[in-house]
């Protein structure tokens, strides 16, 4: 039987921190573009919607759906309980980031404290 001292530490998987690291980015950084793509769809003002709707929601759709389909394919190689949890903490902050960048308002604990105070 092995001691924990002759155990080898785990190694790095450079794929799998990349792969996570790529879908975090793709789904993060698109929510804020498909949330606000998907805002008003009827008060559309250019000549093709569809041109409009492309540009605004469904360009980040079908980059968002790339990063589910590298997601799949991490998971295949990759850890379950490490993956999923890492790609959804990383995905909250590029969101995050991506939403802070576009001028959102971003909520929060003070923003909801400042509402119940009211």
């Amino acid at each position: 039987m092995d001691s924990p001292e002759n155990t080898a530490p785990a190694s790095v998987d450079i794929y799998a921190v990349v792969s996570i690291l790529l879908v975090a980015i793709t789904w993060g950084a698109t929510n804020p573009f498909i949330k606000r793509g998907s805002i008003g769809y009827n008060e559309l003002k250019a000549d093709s919607k569809l041109g409009q709707l492309w540009l605004e929601y469904l360009l980040p759709l079908v980059i968002n759906q790339l990063g589910s389909i590298v997601y799949v394919l991490t998971l295949q190689r990759t850890e379950l309980s490490l993956t999923v949890p890492m790609a959804n903490s990383l995905t909250f902050v590029f969101t995050a980031i991506t939403a802070r960048l576009l001028g959102e308002r971003q909520s929060g604990w003070s923003a909801f404290l400042l509402q119940c105070g009211k």
